[in-house]
């Protein structure tokens, strides 16, 4: 039995009407309002579901019966509102009622109340059904255009809240402040209930967020793969112990943005074996199975009806894994050990890897986003192709990039389904991946660039570590042809190096190539007079060259290479990364394919990161230039370099720069209970904590610059020093003991430079808890310095100096990332320079483990004021130990923080001595903005349709 619904008729406008003709109305209506993306029109229904929807259609008309007379408690001039939803909401009257609607009948908390937490669930379900209107008629148009589409895979999306972007982006925000009003709520107190999605931890997560906005403003055919982490990376919690970790609450209360699609799953498979049949065939048998479920966040563009989706995936277990019947015998948790070990998989971000079973953990999270997301991109692909099917043409219709190494398994997952499931040969299923996959690179530090264990993939991925081998063996295979003359000691060493297997024997397929006499190795190593060999033969020759007896290390598998060798294009994310990536990281593989290697610098929405969290700047800008385009064409933000020296304008500005200081400060008392004030320069440093970011170096300044004006008189001070409030914010991962030391040091020297009442409002030092993106809303507006310091060559790009700069924020930074690019666009005298630069930091590590680095005195000075105890008993040796001596785990000063800490002083005067001209500042700051076109992720994004993906725009019409 199946049920034909079609038409198109606002939800639920007949479920009153007793008629057997009202109540087929009213179930197809709720069918109408409840489909998911995927949903066509017609809707095919089967029993079961027909069923299903009876009921709650039923149960939605009792509750039109018993609670509609209800009264809310908020606000007697919302009781006069109607009760009549629509899915299109666009005017005041009709949002009010379909916020009105939703309270009453799709509550997620009691009718009977309208407090703030349910006026933001309300509100937010009234803006959900526009999405799903739109996401709806943007995924049917997809589907009958069936154009190619990019696939973007990241384990992290920073998506932020989603209110005021969604309502911002369907160009509503003015109807539903008043709608809201009608009910006695401020449309900012209802929007600050919804919590921050835990997606996500930096800018990884981030920049994934900034490309699906502009995906969607832009109307490219897209789609963006995560999971759904159950308690996120942790909320951060600070106390006089430093960092406290605690499990994100997020989704207690639910999440009204997201779409359970219980309909869409695919099968997942840990550990087992590969068989093999007469006709060569393997088959990946036996082990443990798990669900991934979809659940979908419809993602709006800006002035556009497309809408697309973020995908993400939770794992769970079928009901027949549930052991009744040890359930019943008393052994509750043998019982329920598959759902458990299946939902671990998506409770936490990153889960710590120090032990064996966290790397499983993290490998089993990897594995699950690849191998779901895959199935669901080929599902598609099929269904698009119809009775034109054909795996010549996926390539031409699929574009999966992979952001950082973490999807890095969607390349063996592709070729096992294409080789074992779908039948077809090595040859054509290598050309089909490589003509799909993308890598986007994002660092060039060595422990980033994941290694996994050899042994513990075999255990739990077995067949791809085959297929791995493969692609190992045939890459080896290739280089060789191309060196044939070659030196064969140098060609093994280059082969040693790029290859994705790392300290395993070679494949016996090229073995023979390397068979070398003993006395061609002689001038690496002299083998023992005793020994009657004539030749060495494969790995001996490493053996060799090590020394006979040396403990070869751990077997793994070099994830980057892994992806360099299968992706059709790899890029850096700014200028100086991407040249970094070509000559030092891949360079090997730079010069053999050159045409792979690509740069496409970072860019953020200018919706979320101007539009909408600065409205005051905003509203100026606006002004300026006469419309808002900008916030579509940010090259037009250029135009405000006409009008820097206008007086009007300067004030404008920097009124508005007031209002979002004192905003923050207000913030800060509340979160903190410090008082700051909006007379002093704001000074920011927020983003994850890490040494080679350097917010060590950071707080030494201040450390120095406190030191300094205690030896002052209060006259002296005043006149030396501008009045200046440290904001520092970001999460040190849980396990990595040195990034907590330096919050803790962060928080005992703010303790004790807060409580001092000779400073006042001289120097004020806050830790901003728990930092994500809603409190880099309120922060980034209000910032006039900020800090960009890594050690030079470090950070790959950085988006948070994007957002800075585009709101008028003046940097202080070193030549590293994007900040080269931005000092060049917004002009060098408005940017704060100093440091080493990234082609002197070999030299200057070279310096060091020689022994002939003199440190600083004032370096010294800033360490010994840390050890006299000025800043509490803490034992502050190990991280002071890091930076001294010459080399060493641990020590040595490898971001070299002494090195670049007395520029790092000196500068500080030059800020101090500008900010004093506020006229000069408020210019500087006009510049920044008007210099920060190229950093809007729309831009970015064009460059990757046109430059990698091969894509184009597909607007509904």
């Amino acid at each position: 039995m199946t049920a034909t619904v079609q038409g198109s008729v606002s939800p639920f406008a007949c479920l009153q009407v007793g008629e057997e003709q009202g109540i087929a109305k009213g179930i197809r209506n709720y069918v109408l309002q409840r489909r998911s993306s995927l949903a066509g029109s017609p809707v095919q229904l089967g029993a079961g579901r027909a069923l299903q929807l009876a009921r709650e259609a039923h149960t939605t008309r009792l509750r039109i019966s018993c609670v509609a007379s209800e009264p809310l408690s908020r606000a007697a001039s919302g009781n006069k509102i109607p009760v009549t939803p629509k899915v299109i909401a666009e005017d005041v009257l009709d949002i009010a009622s379909s916020i009105k609607y939703h309270a009453e009948y799709t509550p997620m908390f009691s009718p009977l109340k309208f407090e703030l937490k349910q006026a933001y669930v309300a509100t937010a379900q009234t803006v959900r059904d526009a999405l799903i209107q739109r996401w709806n008629a943007t995924y049917e148009h997809f589907q009958k255009s069936n154009p190619k589409q990019v696939y973007y895979l990241s384990m992290e999306f920073l998506q932020g809240r989603a209110l005021l972007n969604a309502i911002g982006n369907l160009q509503l925000g003015d109807a539903y402040a008043e709608a809201l009003q009608k009910f006695g709520y401020d449309l900012e107190a209802v929007a600050v209930q919804e919590p921050d999605p835990a997606l996500g931890n930096g800018g990884l997560g981030r920049l994934a967020s900034c490309f699906l906005d502009s995906l969607a403003t832009l109307n490219y055919p897209a789609w963006g793969y995560g999971l759904r982490y159950k308690y996120g990376l942790f909320h951060q919690v600070i106390t006089e112990e430093g960092q406290q970790e605690v499990a994100e609450n997020w989704l207690e209360l639910g999440n009204p943005w997201e779409i359970p699609r219980h309909d869409v799953s695919y099968p997942i498979k840990f550990f087992g074996e590969v068989i093999e049949n007469e006709s060569g065939k393997k088959k990946w048998v036996g082990g443990e199975d798990v669900q991934a479920v979809a659940y979908d966040v419809p993602i709006p563009g800006y002035k556009t009806k497309n809408t697309i989706s973020l995908r993400l995936w939770s794992t769970t277990v079928p009901a027949q894994d549930f052991d009744l019947v040890s359930f019943n015998a008393g052994e509750h948790y043998k019982a329920a050990k598959a759902l458990a070990n299946a939902e671990m998989i998506c409770d936490v971000l990153y889960p710590g890897d120090g032990s064996s079973e966290g790397k499983l953990l993290r490998l089993k999270q990897q594995y699950t986003l690849c191998s779901a997301s895959i199935q669901d991109m080929i599902t598609h692909f099929k269904l698009r192709a119809g009775n034109r099917f054909s795996w010549s043409d996926f390539s031409s219709k699929v574009a999966i990039q992979m952001n950082d190494t973490h999807p890095t398994l969607c390349v063996p997952e592709l070729l096992r389904i294409l080789i074992d499931v779908e039948g077809l040969s090595w040859e054509e299923a290598w050309r089909i991946t490589q003509g799909t996959v993308a890598y986007t690179n994002h660092t060039v530090l060595p422990e980033a660039l994941e290694k996994w264990p050899l042994d513990l993939m075999l255990k739990l991925l077995p067949r791809h570590v085959e297929i791995i081998k493969k692609i190992d063996e045939k890459f080896i295979q290739g280089l060789l042809l191309v060196n044939e003359s070659s030196d064969k000691i140098e060609l093994r060493k280059k082969i040693e190096s790029m290859r994705v297997l790392e300290n395993v024997e070679l494949p016996d397929s090229v073995k023979d190539v390397f068979t070398v006499k003993v006395k061609e190795v002689k001038a690496i190593t002299k083998p023992k007079p005793a020994s009657k060999l004539d030749s060495v033969e494969g790995d001996d020759l490493g053996k060799i060259e090590k020394g006979k007896d040396a403990i070869k290390p751990p077997a793994v598998v070099r994830m980057a290479n892994l992806c360099v060798i299968a992706g059709h294009k790899v890029n850096g994310v700014a200028a100086i990364h991407s040249e970094i990536v070509k000559e030092e990281v891949f360079n090997d593989f730079y010069k053999i394919w050159p045409e792979k290697f690509q740069n496409k610098t970072n860019g953020v929405t200018p919706r979320r990161w101007i539009r909408f969290c600065n409205p005051q700047l905003s509203k100026v800008i606006t002004k300026w230039l006469g419309s808002d385009d900008w916030v579509l064409n940010t090259e037009k933000l250029a135009g405000l370099r006409k009008y820097v020296d206008n007086k009007e304008l300067q004030k404008e500005w920097a009124h508005a720069k007031r209002l979002n200081k004192a905003k923050l400060a207000t913030y800060i008392k509340e979160k903190t209970g410090v008082v700051i004030s909006p007379d002093a320069l704001f000074d920011t440093q927020v983003k994850r904590i890490h040494e080679y970011k350097r917010q060590l170096l950071n707080i030494l300044g201040v450390i120095y610059r406190y030191k300094k004006m205690k030896e002052l008189t209060a006259e002296e001070r005043r006149a030396k020093y501008v009045p200046r409030v440290c904001l520092f914010g970001g999460k040190a991962f849980s396990t990595y003991v040195q990034a907590k030391r330096i919050v803790k040091l962060i928080t005992d020297v703010g303790a004790t430079i807060n409580d001092d009442p000779e400073m006042r409002d001289l120097l004020k030092v806050v830790f901003v808890p728990d930092y994500n993106v809603s409190v880099a809303e309120v922060l980034i507006p209000a910032s006039e310095l900020s800090q960009h310091i890594s050690t030079a060559g470090m950070e790959a790009s950085g988006t948070s100096n994007m957002k800075f700069a585009m709101n008028g924020c003046i940097l202080v930074g070193t030549l590293d990332g994007a900040n080269v690019e931005i000092r060049e666009e917004v002009g060098e005298e408005n940017f704060f320079l100093f440091g080493a630069f990234a082609h002197e930091i070999a030299d200057l590590r070279k310096e060091r483990t020689e022994g002939k680095f003199k440190p600083d005195p004032r370096f010294e000075e800033a360490k010994d004021f840390i050890r006299s105890g000025a800043f509490g008993n803490f034992d502050y040796g190990p991280l002071l130990g890091s930076l001294e001596g010459n080399e060493g785990f641990g020590r040595g000063d490898y971001f070299l923080v002494g090195k670049d800490f007395p520029s790092y002083i000196e500068i500080q005067d030059k800020i101090d001595e500008a900010y004093r001209n506020q006229e000069r500042w408020t210019k500087m700051s006009i510049l920044n903005t008007a210099g920060s076109p190229k950093f809007s992720s729309d831009r970015t994004i064009h460059e990757y349709a046109h430059d990698i993906w091969g894509i184009k725009p597909l607007p509904v019409p």
